[in-house]
């Protein structure tokens, strides 16, 4: 096709609203945003529409990808004793019966658990099922969805070159230049056009792009919308094929798409950015494609399934059997083997997985709920992030005093956005599904704080010179020389003495810096238009004050100590620090958090009006502020006021036990981890928190799997294992459902999240992870690659769920939602929450509840 005809398709009318098509289409991605605030994504979160098989299935027709537990994996947890078979039969005989399908149902029982036995076959069909398969191929395709692919996917699987891979190779080359945040030497010119014409510019100068294709890139249109309707014509795909066309496409890098929608999600100058990224790419491809157009896009792979599906019934027909069938016994035959495929057999396999671990985790609730104990008035209170790591921690505080802990969300309700003293940026500490609603500054007294600033500048300045230098054409020529020895010094001691050097670097830098004692800018002070107001107004402290205690079920009862742990995580030389933090804080600490809140129930005029309302906190009790480092254990505390006498005895008893608690915890967690290398508990977790060359310093999630809301009775005498977020919750105090309906919007999103993050990394690692750590490097200053030429690799690298090259060391299992609360409360909430029965119906996750006599209720769309 000539480049005349090209500009002849550029001046007719546009004959639909891509920009529509293109949000629809984005569905199939989720916006990623850079790896320094790294927070869990939820792979599919626009697509709980369909249900969790179709998603699989669509994923495996589109891009070739299985997000279902391998055969390799499910055959490795039936050796482990994880699958209970007799659920395996319960959920066969359960999918046959609502299949409807007119054959008897012991012969679909026996032709489908064999299959379940049976690897896919690879071996050749007969010339006699050939010739069987092409008389049954027209009822086949009548059961078939469409499925698009991509001119270049298409050309490659014909076996004509490699367009698709040069295409990657492009895209990536793009994306890097257009979304680099300050790490490149060389700025794209013209990006403050916007991509697509930043890269129209360029792309014709581009010794990569061969001649043939750069004669194709001429005189491109303007506007990027122009340019992807004329690409759409030109490969003639019909109306109703385009939102899959751009799919595939989006599909094709999901991490780079993803950081583009990302970043038009992020500011009106950016955004048609995914749109100019789809105008690029296909353009792209259209130049390269020219040769060999037209071409059939439509992805037809029916005559290998059906002489696969033939040779499924071999154990039961021969082909001669098969043509001596009626035409409707030959229909009801391939409508079973189609409808029991692979993504069914998986699903089968997956379902009695998690079903298996639920039957565990019930006959811990049930015995928990059966025994009652005498409690003593606590000595303390602790309020933890619902976070799995803090499970094991507040089981071992738990047995070491009277103490009593509560888990809640990590950003205890406070949707701010914190500032912290010397630092010019702010950090969203809420969910990532949600926007703050206030910012949060931490500050000091003016004197202090320039002090501080200056010598913040000081410490910081050789860092910024080394940077400065190293991006510099000349001065970089000169630097090895320069920093030589104290790099060689540098790197000397961080690999041989990591612990000392780490908490050495710190000390110096501490002492350097000497960061003044801080306050926060709580109360509401003037702000312009369109910005975020600082602090809040007097009925707003009351209200998060309130709302916090009530979602955490501390509403009476107070000892004269309560402690509200943040957490936080502490690693060296890892891309994926903020990972490890809280996710509920969008990927960063939430002890700021914590000491917001602590701060607010201390206020006299916040303790005032909760006294009207039924909430009385004795004067004598004290809230402080401390931060759980989950890769050491240890519980730091943060903001520390004056403490009553009985407090300040609290306070003392805590500092004297928290070391054995510790070291409990260090002891059991290092038991899970692979290389240890000492002894001393402890020792081995400050190693791993130094060591610049540790890739695993913690398993941070990993084996998540449920998430229990209901009261710390229920499972505070059992152990389980750092698998389980634990929010408490009292139904009783909750008549209206407004709690139990904020958790499941907030806290239970999270969670789902973080659990599918690691599932999806776990089950298809080369496309949902990001491979090994070792061979990664941070590009653009916004994510990693492996090397310089892959995708923005979006998921969790394989040493957080990989015990060895070959042994996971995550259970990929969809999170187990049980909720303690009578059948009334579920149903209300079902109800009330259509997003949250979606993701029931849909088997997006699990729900069951424990009722007031402890009887376990298992939620699915018929229940509902």
């Amino acid at each position: 096709m000539s480049s005349a005809l090209i500009h002849q398709y550029w001046t007719r009318e546009v004959p639909f609203e891509i920009n529509e098509t293109i949000q629809e289409a984005s569905k199939v991605i989720v916006p990623y945003g850079p790896i320094t605030a790294f927070a869990a994504r939820h792979p599919w979160e626009k697509l709980e529409e369909e249900t969790f098989a179709n998603v699989a299935r669509r994923f495996k027709e589109v891009v070739d990808v299985d997000i279902l537990p391998s055969e390799t994996v499910i055959q490795d947890a039936l050796a482990r004793g994880d699958i209970d078979t007799g659920h395996v039969e319960k959920l066969l005989n359960l999918w046959i019966r609502q299949q409807k399908i007119d054959l008897p149902f012991e012969l679909q029982q026996a032709y489908c658990f064999h299959q379940l036995d049976r690897s896919t076959s690879s071996e050749k069909a007969l010339p006699i099922q050939k010739e069987l398969t092409q008389t049954l191929k027209p009822y086949l395709s009548s059961m078939k969805e469409t499925v698009v692919n991509t001119a270049s996917k298409q050309l490659e699987r014909l076996g004509k070159g490699k367009i698709a891979k040069n295409l990657d190779k492009q895209m990536i080359k793009w994306s890097k230049l257009y979304l680099d945040d300050s790490q490149a030497v060389w700025r794209l010119p013209g990006k403050e056009e916007g991509f697509y014409k930043a890269w129209k510019q360029l792309i014709v100068h581009d010794p990569d792009i061969p001649a043939y294709v750069q004669m194709q890139l001429k005189d491109l249109p303007e506007e990027a919308e122009l340019a992807l309707y004329e690409a759409i014509r030109i490969l003639e795909i019909p109306q109703n094929l385009v939102q899959g066309y751009l799919e595939a496409h989006l599909l094709a890098l999901p991490g780079w798409s993803g950081m583009m929608l990302w970043r038009s999600e992020q500011s009106a100058k950016d955004a048609s950015l995914l749109k100019e990224y789809l105008a690029v790419r296909i353009t792209l491809e259209v130049a390269f494609m020219m040769p060999y157009l037209p071409i059939d896009l439509i992805k037809d792979n029916d005559t290998a399934e059906l002489e696969n599906i033939v040779r499924s019934w071999e154990n039961w027909l021969n082909s001669h059997d098969w043509l001596a069938l009626s035409e409707k016994e030959q229909q009801e035959r391939i409508k079973l083997a189609y409808a029991f495929d692979s993504v069914t057999k998986q699903s089968i396999w997956l379902e009695a997985w998690e079903r298996t671990y639920a039957d565990k985790l019930k006959t811990h609730l049930q015995k928990g709920f059966r025994t009652k104990k005498e409690e003593a008035m606590p000595e303390a209170q602790f309020a933890f992030c619902i976070d799995v790591r803090s499970e094991p921690f507040r089981r071992a505080l738990e047995k070491a005093g009277p103490f009593e802990t509560f888990g809640t969300a990590g950003f205890f309700g406070l949707p701010i956005e914190t500032c912290k003293l010397g630092e010019a940026k702010t950090h969203p500490s809420l969910p990532v599904m949600n926007k703050p609603s206030y910012r949060i500054k931490e500050t000091a007294a003016e004197e202090a704080q320039k002090d501080y600033q200056s010598r913040l500048a000081a410490a910081l300045s050789p860092y910024h010179t080394f940077k400065s230098m190293k991006l510099n054409l000349m001065s970089s020529v000169m630097l090895p020389d320069i920093s030589g020895p104290w790099l060689a010094f540098k790197t000397m001691a961080r690999s041989f003495l990591p612990s000392k050097t780490g908490v050495g670097i710190r000390k110096v830098a501490s002492r350097l810096t000497n960061k003044p004692v801080t306050k926060l800018s709580l109360d509401r002070v003037s702000y312009a238009d369109g910005e975020l107001p600082t602090g809040f107004t007097e009925e707003e402290k009351v209200f998060y004050a309130r709302q916090a205690l009530q979602t955490m079920g501390l509403t009476e009862n107070f000892s004269s100590l309560v402690v509200i742990c943040g957490h936080a995580s502490h690693s060296t030389n890892n891309p994926y620090a903020s990972s490890l933090d809280c996710g509920a804080c969008g990927g960063a600490s939430s002890g700021f958090n914590a000491r917001v809140l602590a701060n607010l129930c201390n206020l006299p005029e916040v303790r005032a009006v909760l006294r009207e309302e039924g909430i009385v906190i004795p004067e004598e009790t004290v809230f402080i502020a401390a931060e759980h480092i989950t890769t050491t254990d240890e519980l730091k505390f943060m903001d520390i006021p004056e403490l009553s006498g009985k407090a300040k005895i609290v306070f003392e008893n805590i500092q004297t036990i928290l070391p054995d608690v510790r070291e409990e915890v260090n002891m059991r967690r290092t038991m899970e981890l692979p290389s240890i290398t000492s002894s001393n508990p402890i020792k081995e977790t400050m190693r791993r928190a130094e060591d610049w060359s540790e890739t695993r310093p913690e398993w941070g999630l990993a084996k998540n799997a449920a998430f229990i809301i209901g009261s710390r009775s229920i499972s505070k005498h059992s152990n389980l294992h750092g698998r389980v977020f634990l929010h408490n919750y009292d139904w009783q105090k909750d008549t209206d459902g407004a709690i139990l309906h904020s958790i499941i919007s907030g806290p239970a999103t999270v969670t789902q999240w973080i659990n599918l993050q690691y599932y999806a990394s776990t089950v298809a690692p080369h496309y949902y992870g990001s491979g090994n750590k070792t061979t990664q490097s941070v590009t653009s200053g916004i994510g990693v690659m492996q090397g310089n030429g892959s995708d923005l690799l979006t998921g969790l690298p394989w040493q957080s769920v990989m015990e060895s090259d070959r042994a996971l060391y995550h259970q990929p299992l969809r999170l187990l939602i049980v909720i303690q609360a009578p059948s009334s409360y579920v149903k209300r909430l079902l109800s009330n929450h259509p997003a949250f029965r979606k993701k029931v119906d849909n088997n997006w996750i699990h729900l069951v509840s424990m009722d007031a006599d402890g009887n376990w209720i298992e939620w699915s769309s018929s229940q509902a």
